[in-house]
């Protein structure tokens, strides 16, 4: 039994297809790894800013400076800083980059100060 002439080389170009989209699902997939790593990056780099913010609150230092050399010290920038009485409210940025050559900045948030559970 001989195959026809027309079917030589199908399974060729189905092979050469389907691992196309499997490298394409592959660098999505990469791809998509990078921005919640860098996302849980931020998110860290913000509470441990915000805590160390407060912190310093507390012992009488001025907190954003406190925050901003965590923020730093984590490979991230400190982008904003509000103080609130005894309350710091911190963003932070991290650069990722992406697979195309361009840059995103991810941000986390946080706020940190003394706990208010059980006051009358």
């Amino acid at each position: 039994m001989s195959l026809a002439r027309d079917d030589r080389g199908a399974a060729t170009v189905l092979a050469v297809v389907f691992i196309g989209l499997l490298t394409s699902v592959a660098v999505a997939v990469v791809a998509a790894g990078g921005l919640v790593s860098g996302h849980r990056r931020a998110a860290s780099a913000a509470d441990l800013a915000a805590l160390a913010g407060a912190a310093a609150l507390q012992k009488g230092s001025p907190g954003c400076v406190a925050a901003e050399e965590v923020a730093d010290a984590n490979r991230s920038r400190l982008l904003t800083c509000q103080i609130d009485g005894e309350v710091l409210t911190v963003e932070v940025g991290v650069d990722v980059e992406s697979l195309l050559d361009s840059s995103w900045t991810l941000t986390g948030r946080a706020r940190a100060g003394p706990s208010t559970y059980g006051a009358s």
